[in-house]
């Protein structure tokens, strides 16, 4: 849905795709000097999965997800990188692609797990693990991946490895994660008379302050909401686990929102649009509408990650002053998602292990590749927002103060979204199908006054048990 290159969460998949794109060209840029001729990529080294790569083992890599030309900054980092890398490893090269457009595009996706083209090493969402599995297109690289290959391993997220697993097995390393949480105007805040430091913290406080600040009139609403191209479905999912909810059982097998929960969210959202008249008359939004209401101030809060607010930074102008962010109200649990890296099944154990020590120098190490935000400041990018955010422990508090001591933007904005952390929960099997039947429920109490909730959670339910009884 937005035309950034790096790009982590099945929110930029949501669209619906009803037509199969083309497989897309990828450009190739060889970034090291080494070569080698060797049908597999690699020659030398060892077959123990367990031992690092070998600095004398010759390895050809091809990566996707290369910043383009456009991306000038990212990809000289890119290339540093690169550089960096192979003074530990010269025999390793590495051939970055980058993409037209989005890193992943789902139907170009698609095509090269069935044609098995995929990269050597290839960018992925969390959700997109059963697919890969389903065409047999990942390494398992469960034993590969210890804490002398990967040192900070243990500091990792366990709740974000284990959305990377099938089965007790590892098939994926992440490079970024978010989760989501209440960003806010912190313009229109202050105007309405509202704490900015102090966002609502629960849904009815959210009631309270987006009545305040449509108060102010001049088209401006308090609140904003989803209901259109899986994106509804998408937020209704994020609500019902706020509030201790769930879309589906825990075997993933039936609907779980023909509830009070469910009755709950709908019933806020119905009341917020048609009784206090504060969520704006203009509605079946999708992602980058809410983006552009609240960069141009016309817009209190809405659900959002972190990252929403570089977008609208760089692709509209805003100035990253004007917001702040909050825990999600309710604060029972968050969803969670993001994006990682996999293996193509087939590869070599000296190829899984180059792969292994690339993404572990380039994304997986505090104060390094993409943690080096003393770097990422003096390159003119933003630093201080909240994520990624997978490390925990040392790690996090590490990488925590050398966001603080390079922010380019002031961190105190997200404090009261950092020092209250909602347990992340994953998106559910099946998700933008499932989204796009309760998109239907979402648009359902905001363009229509005399919506029955009760029947729009019922076809809701049935359709989605449809949709598991497919798996």
């Amino acid at each position: 849905m937005r035309s950034t290159w790096f790009r982590r969460t099945s929110r930029t998949s949501a669209a619906s795709v009803v037509a199969a794109l083309a497989l897309a060209s990828l450009a190739a840029c060889g970034t090291s000097s080494s070569d080698n001729n060797d049908d597999d990529g690699s020659k030398g080294g060892s077959t123990d999965a367990t031992a690092p790569l070998d600095p004398k083992a010759k390895v050809s890599l091809t990566i996707d997800c290369m910043p383009p030309t456009a991306k000038a900054a990212e990809l000289k980092e890119w290339k540093e990188d690169v550089k960096e890398f192979n003074k530990k490893y010269p025999n390793v090269t590495i051939n970055g692609k980058s993409t037209p457009g989005q890193c992943e595009e789902p139907a170009r996706f698609t095509a090269q797990l069935k044609a098995k083209s995929q990269p050597d090493v290839f960018y992925t969402y969390f959700t997109d693990l059963q697919q890969v599995l389903d065409n047999d297109g990942a390494a398992d690289i469960t034993d590969y991946v210890t804490a002398k290959t990967v040192p900070a391993l243990d500091s990792i997220d366990p709740n974000v490895l284990n959305v990377l697993k099938k089965d007790g097995k590892l098939y994926g390393l992440p490079t970024s994660n978010y989760t989501m949480g209440l960003l806010i105007n912190r313009g229109l805040f202050e105007k309405a008379g509202l704490d900015p430091n102090t966002p609502p913290t629960t849904w009815e406080d959210v009631r309270t302050a987006a009545k305040k600040i449509a108060g102010l009139g001049n088209g401006i609403s308090g609140y904003g909401e989803y209901s259109a191209e899986n994106t509804g479905g998408w937020h209704f999912t994020a609500a019902m686990y706020s509030l201790g909810g769930d879309v589906v059982t825990p075997d993933g097998t039936k609907a779980a929102f023909n509830n009070d929960t469910g009755k709950q969210v709908a019933q806020q959202l119905k009341d917020m649009r048609w009784k206090d008249d504060s969520m704006g008359k203009t509605q079946l939004l999708k992602w980058g509408d809410l983006q552009k209401q609240i960069a141009s101030d016309k817009l209190g809060m809405f659900l959002a990650a972190p990252d929403d607010i570089t977008y609208m930074v760089q692709q509209l102008g805003a100035k990253f002053e004007n917001f702040g962010m909050g825990p999600i109200p309710g604060g029972k649990a968050t969803l969670f998602g993001g994006n990682d890296y996999m293996i193509k099944k087939g590869s070599s154990p000296d190829k899984i292990k180059a792969a292994i020590a690339w993404l572990n120098f380039k994304n997986l190490t505090p104060d390094q590749g993409q943690f080096n935000w003393a770097r990422t400041k003096a390159d003119k990018l933003p630093v201080g927002l909240p994520q990624p955010n997978f490390f925990t422990g040392d790690a996090k508090a590490k990488d925590l103060q050398s966001r603080t001591d390079n922010a380019t933007m002031p961190v105190e904005n997200f404090k009261t979204f950092m020092d209250n952390p909602v347990q992340g929960k994953a998106e559910p099997p099946k998700a933008q199908e499932i989204y796009k039947v309760l998109d239907n429920v979402m648009s359902g109490v905001l363009t229509n006054k005399n919506a029955d909730i009760d029947k729009l959670l019922s076809t809701a339910e049935k359709q989605v048990n449809q949709v598991l009884a497919n798996q």
